[in-house]
């Protein structure tokens, strides 16, 4: 018997039955819940039409609803297609024109934006009750869901986060997820006695995988449908949360905040630190506020699960590394100009091979030059330690290059975040006619402690090499960011070059 993505909530619901699976606000969603109104919503999919081999654009807020719909998608054999919220009408018309969705299911405004586009009749609104809606169709009368579905078959699509062009839809499969959540659940140590917070969107791979783990083991969820970092925090200590995940953004508001140590956060067993590059000085004034540690992790829309350090060996944690790969991953890296798979301590593009790794692009044309004689080209530049410890410097395409030497923009943010007064920061390349490239920081600094582009240049004159200096300093209100925490160092780089190149063309 094949294992599908929504076996994981029925054995869940038949294990343990009535107990706490979501909490959202005062609202409780116990296993067996989510998994009837799973089944009864994939009833209500096939009365409107969605049969196996469909997609279904899911285009929702952080509620347990979502983990009902997705589900229930994935038990008639439908895909569902994750568009961000937070994405505008252009967006969302290229990924329904990319993907061919034949219903979708939303709320809020989203369910208009989607009626416009597929037709009111072909929009499923959560803001109705799932049973209220399910009800008004007479879908109980329907068979029950699909039993042909196979572990073969389409059950997620996500996007690529698009710093690049247009984002692509990442399809991956029952089999790839089901292998991402099983070591997802290694990764993070996951037992049914753990209890943690989702505020990442649903309709990225993190909140997710979170979401798929947490019912493959009986942990319990609690969910925001927006994050508030003091509303966190008291639930952590209110609700004796056991661990907690934290993007670059939260990160830095966990460091930034005033009253950090009136928390108690002695329950946690560590913060999860995914998505984007460790930065150590960050992370270093968390634990010294709170106590509690860093457990760095590693993984990508394509390929969920690269690396993490060794939850079950706290004494070996590190926060210069991604970590080590789960079993059954394999790493290697590749020389960015030749191809040439690099001995340890070689820096080149990460790349991986696992059972967990995405069925392809869309659209499709994009997904050989994904992939290097069978192993995906993760686009991340770093290198490998003999013992497999992996280290992340930066993004291939986001390499600044100058005077032919390559600086990594991470490496420059971390000395810049060392500034008393820097509260976030980027870097990214300036075209120069004779450097080639330059360094430009854009940071944002704390109103109350002020510094002048001068102490900024001068930090990093006296941190690295004079390659890797920077030629200009924009200082600005906020960086801009995806919802995973990445910078968007395209959108600063568009905004920013035409102010920063003289007429004559040198920066």
């Amino acid at each position: 018997m094949p294992a599908l993505m929504h076996d994981a909530l029925h054995r869940a619901a038949e294990r343990f039955g009535d107990r706490a699976a979501v909490l959202a606000g005062d609202a409780r969603w116990s296993f067996r819940d989510l998994d009837d109104a799973s089944t009864e919503f994939g009833r209500h999919l096939r009365s409107r039409g969605v049969r196996r081999g469909d997609r279904v654009a899911m285009m929702t807020s952080n509620r347990p609803e979502f983990v009902v719909a997705i589900h229930g998608i994935s038990k008639i054999g439908a895909a569902a297609v994750l568009l961000s919220p937070a994405w505008k009408a252009v967006e969302v018309g290229h990924a329904v024109k990319l993907t061919g969705p034949v219903h979708a299911v939303a709320d809020g405004a989203a369910v208009g934006l989607l009626g416009g586009l597929l037709g009111e009749g072909h929009v499923t609104d959560l803001d109705r009750s799932v049973s209220t809606d399910v009800a008004d169709t007479g879908s109980a009368d329907l068979p029950a869901p699909d039993a042909a579905v196979s572990d073969g078959d389409e059950v997620v699509l996500v996007f690529s986060s698009g710093t690049t062009g247009l984002p692509k839809a990442v399809r991956h499969t029952h089999r790839s997820m089901g292998c991402a959540t099983a070591d997802w659940c290694v990764t993070l140590g996951l037992g049914p006695d753990d209890r943690f917070q989702v505020a990442t969107p649903p309709s990225h791979i993190l909140g997710l995988l979170n979401l798929l783990a947490a019912a493959s083991v009986g942990a319990i969820v609690r969910l925001h449908p927006r994050f508030d970092l003091d509303e966190v925090l008291q639930r952590i200590e209110g609700e004796r949360m056991t661990l907690e995940m934290a993007v670059a953004p939260i990160a830095l508001a966990l460091a930034n905040h005033p009253d950090l140590e009136r928390y108690d956060l002695s329950s946690l067993r560590y913060i999860m630190w995914g998505a984007t590059p460790v930065s150590e000085h960050v992370a270093r004034i968390v634990t010294e506020r709170t106590g509690v540690r860093w457990l760095p992790a590693y993984g990508a829309s394509e390929v969920p699960v690269i690396a993490c350090n060794p939850v079950q060996d706290p004494g070996s944690w590190r926060l210069d590394s991604a970590g080590l790969p789960p079993e059954g991953v394999d790493l290697r890296v590749a020389d960015l100009v030749t191809g040439e798979v690099l001995p340890p301590g070689g820096i080149g593009e990460i790349q991986v091979s696992s059972p967990s790794v995405m069925a392809g692009y869309l659209p499709e044309e994009e997904t050989a030059g994904a992939f290097a004689d069978g192993w995906y080209r993760t686009g991340d530049v770093g290198w490998l330690e003999p013992e497999g410890w992996v280290h992340l410097t930066d993004r291939s395409k986001e390499m600044i290059k100058v005077n032919g030497f390559q600086v990594a923009p991470a490496e420059v943010e971390e000395v810049l975040r060392s500034h008393p007064s820097v509260l976030d920061c980027a870097v990214f390349g300036l075209a120069d006619e004779r450097a080639g490239e330059v360094p430009v920081a854009v940071v944002q600094v704390d109103p109350d402690r002020p510094a002048t582009a001068e102490e900024i240049q001068a930090l990093v004159a006296g941190s690295l090499a004079t390659y890797k200096q920077v030629r200009h300093v924009v200082f600005v209100d906020a960086i801009p960011r995806l919802p995973s925490g990445k910078v968007l160092r395209r959108t600063l780089r568009d905004e920013w070059t035409p102010v920063l190149l003289t007429p004559d063309g040198h920066a």
